[in-house]
């Protein structure tokens, strides 16, 4: 064969492990054998089992009448097999063995005798033969049993070794599962590796937004790349970095990025992966996963969710004991300090709940920085929607990236992604070849208030209370100055609600009272409108109230808003409160705080009934226009109230200065 045929052979043979090429060895493979054996063996027994049966008297008759041909006898079974003439077998009597009965091209015997002494029976029978029939072939046999009796004796208990195996097969992960499909290996780490060379495709190119978080990964990926610029100096490589952050910000993507700008393996798993019905499983798999790690140092571990197994110890139980999962958490605080300054693999970690992390955790020395994955901006929305519009067919010149990211407050990067996988099933459902900004604009209420149901039952009276709540909504939130302005207002249900408004919320880093009681204003603006023009209220407005009551509740217990519970917050960062049966404040304080969210909902309440007294042909307006297109936009709302002059501040991005700020003391006018 030529060099060159080798080499192709070489190409179409897929990269294969040590030992991976070599047939697994099944237990099937002795049992199915054993099986057909044992069943030809019960087959060949039954058919001689069902040989007709000659009496010992009748036999010798036959013998003495020439009717036999030939006698086997196995003595040592007791068994002489008889076989007829031909002239025999066409006599009435032996009808029955006329048929000579074979089995797999063996010819069987037409008669069986049982007999008792051997050694009588064969005087008897050769003074038979020898006097009355010297033409009958005798022959003394004998049957050895050895091997069939031992098959019979071992075949049950391998049938139940093999059916064992087999459980245990399946109790342990199931079938050939690689290496946790065997109940020995079960103490091996789950993690999945994704090869640099292969797998980890996944760049900062690929990251839209997260401006901050990914400055501050990059230092991590020139930690792998080029760590002798660092330890040169003196310098220690840090040993983790925590990923802290709403869910579907981009936590994950943001640690793949990482692995694949750096070029190097990157172990990945979630932390229920450590937590096993077996004692001292989680441990044993954080020590098979660091051990990897290690042989494929530099090398990235990244755990997600890493509260299921890092959460504060002693707090999960009433009796205080050391559990498995604290077993589990203090291997990899163990794990972590173990990390010598040259072994170049960094924990990344990602959790949305970090305040209830173990301290010990979370110092220097384990997890060296906290990476705060915040939901982005409206600039950041933009650059999102930019990636996520790649692959889809849209219209061109129509869709408006800025626009659809102020029409998107709130919304994480995971968010955006469903906003254009919806947009585009909107488009094919209703046979578009593009996808178009309306399709977008109908994902995002598709999202936000759920599935339109206009096919439910509504009576007349019901839908004009709902007409008027949803007008009260868009008319307050119109008249007050930091409420946020209306988009869309619909009486068609969606979801759980019978209306819904679309408002489009100023962006704020901050909060002042004056806008917290604007929003309430407006929220109890539904159950004002019911009460100005029916002088009747209903249950529909019961998500209004949970809102206001929570955001009054935030003024009073959190924010220190109240001038008579005074600067005051109750709210507990670390997360400690969760497992704390008291409450953090006096009998005497709760009923001071009870009554201070009730008078600020109905101090708004009232404000609400106010506004819409004072505009209430306005309101019948435009409920009347409700009533008759089921959906009003913003355009409705300027045609009947006018524009609103409010003045909306612009929002700035803010930079770091390149001079650090000491002390908290500001720059002079000559610094800036």
């Amino acid at each position: 064969m030529s060099e060159n045929s080798n080499k192709n052979q070489n190409k179409k043979r897929p990269n294969l492990m040590p030992g991976q090429g070599k047939p697994k060895f099944n237990i099937w493979w002795v049992v199915a054998p054993l099986a057909l054996l044992f069943v030809g063996y019960y087959l060949l027994n039954n058919s001689l089992n069902q040989t007709k049966k000659l009496n010992y008297l009748a036999f010798f008759e036959a013998v003495e009448d020439k009717e036999v041909d030939s006698i086997v006898v196995v003595s040592n079974r007791g068994v002489a097999q008889v076989y007829m003439t031909k002239d025999a077998l066409s006599i009435e009597k032996h009808k029955a063995s006329r048929k000579t009965p074979s089995f797999g091209g063996v010819k069987l015997p037409n008669y069986t005798v049982e007999f008792g002494d051997p050694k009588a029976f064969e005087e008897q029978l050769k003074t038979a033969i020898t006097s009355n029939s010297p033409q009958t072939k005798l022959v003394f046999d004998r049957q050895d049993e050895g091997f069939m009796d031992l098959l019979l004796s071992i075949l049950p208990f391998v049938l139940i070794i093999g059916i064992w195996l087999f459980l245990m097969k399946r109790m342990s992960g199931g079938g050939a599962g690689g290496g946790g499909g065997q109940i020995f290996n079960i103490g091996k780490s789950k993690a999945k590796l994704f090869d640099e060379k292969t797998d980890v495709k996944t760049t900062f190119k690929d990251v839209a937004g997260l401006e901050g978080a990914k400055e501050e990964v990059q230092e991590i990926v020139d930690f792998l790349k080029n760590p002798e610029k660092y330890t040169s100096l003196g310098g220690k490589i840090p040993k983790g970095a925590l990923l802290v952050g709403s869910p579907g910000t981009g936590k994950t993507l943001l640690a793949k990025a990482v692995a694949g700008e750096a070029k190097v393996p990157f172990f990945s798993l979630s932390g229920s992966d450590f937590v096993e019905m077996f004692v001292g499983v989680g441990a044993s798999r954080v020590r098979d996963l660091f051990k990897q790690a290690k042989e494929k140092s530099p090398a990235i571990i990244f755990i997600d969710e890493i509260d299921a197994i890092g959460r504060a110890r002693g707090k999960s139980n009433m009796s205080g004991s050391n559990d498995e999962r604290e077993n589990t958490l203090n291997q990899l605080i163990t794990e972590m300090d173990g990390f010598g300054t040259n072994t170049n693999v960094i924990v990344l970690a990602a959790t949305n709940r970090a305040d209830i992390l173990d301290k010990a955790l979370m110092r220097a020395g384990r997890f060296d920085r906290q990476i705060y994955v915040d939901l982005p901006d409206v600039r950041e929305r933009e650059e999102i929607f930019e990636v996520h519009l790649r692959p889809l067919k849209k219209m061109e010149n129509e869709l408006d990236t800025a626009f659809l990211a102020k029409q998107t407050p709130g919304f994480s990067g995971a968010d955006i992604a469903n906003v254009c996988n919806e947009a585009a099933l909107i488009a094919a459902r209703n046979g578009k070849k593009a996808v178009g900004k309306q399709d977008f604009l109908d994902a995002v209420d598709r999202i936000v208030g759920g599935l339109e149901k206009k096919n439910k039952l509504i009576t007349p009276s019901e839908k004009k209370t709902i007409a008027y709540h949803e007008a009260g909504h868009a008319t307050v939130s119109w008249m007050t100055e930091h409420a946020a302005p209306l988009i869309k207002v619909t009486i068609v249900p969606r979801g759980q609600s019978l209306g819904a408004a679309w408002y489009l919320p100023e962006e704020r880093q901050i909060v002042r009272p004056e806008q917290m009681l604007d929003e309430m204003c407006a929220t109890m603006g539904g159950r004002a409108a019911e009460k100005v023009i029916f002088n009747k209220i209903s249950t529909g407005a019961l998500s209004d109230l949970e809102k206001v009551t929570k955001q009054a509740r935030a003024m009073v217990t959190i924010y220190g808003l109240n001038e008579k519970v005074g600067n005051i917050t109750y709210y507990d960062s670390s997360g400690q409160q969760e497992y704390s049966m008291t409450k953090p404040y006096s009998e005497k304080t709760a009923v001071i705080i009870d009554e201070e969210i009730s008078k600020i909902i109905e101090e708004q309440y009232h404000r609400a009934i106010k506004i819409l007294s004072e505009n209430k042909d306005k309101l019948t307006q435009l409920a009347d226009i409700l009533l008759e297109k089921e959906v009003i936009f913003k355009d409705d709302l300027e045609r009947i109230f006018g524009k609103r002059t409010f003045v909306k501040e612009e929002a700035v991005s803010l930079k770091s200065s390149t001079r650090p700020i000491l002390n908290g003391s500001k720059p002079t006018d000559e610094e800036e």
